[in-house]
């Protein structure tokens, strides 16, 4: 089997990465951020707001990372996590959820969008 990429050169990633797509990501995932708020219902909304939250990417997994700042917006938060689900979903299902408590307050709760139907059936 050959292994010549399928694609042609200028459709591969770059060999090396540039200042340039770093700035290129950052745009990538606020503009992201900005159309997942506005996706969300006015709760939602709001409980996101009473966080720090944005969206990164890790390799090729869409990451919404919250901190929330105090253990009542912890756990509000993560109730909520089907809606968020259902909202991350629409740009893609390969993307996870990471919920940070405050610190000192135990570990980070993290879940697949994928995973979120057997954890609606737990709550």
């Amino acid at each position: 089997m050959s292994k010549l990429p399928l694609l042609p050169p200028d459709d591969l990633p770059p060999v090396e990465v540039t200042k340039q797509d770093g700035m290129l990501q950052m745009e990538l995932e606020q503009s992201l951020g900005r159309c997942f708020y506005y996706a969300c219902d006015r709760i939602t909304q709001v409980l996101l707001s009473n966080c720090h939250w944005y969206i990164t990417r890790n390799g090729s997994t869409l990451m919404l990372i919250i901190d929330a700042p105090d253990i009542v917006s912890y756990w509000h938060i993560v109730s909520n996590i089907p809606q968020l689900g259902n909202r991350l979903e629409r740009f893609t299902t390969n993307a996870r959820i990471r919920v940070y408590p405050p610190f000192g307050k135990g570990m980070p709760f993290e879940i697949g969008v994928h995973e979120i139907s057997a954890y609606r059936d737990w709550l």
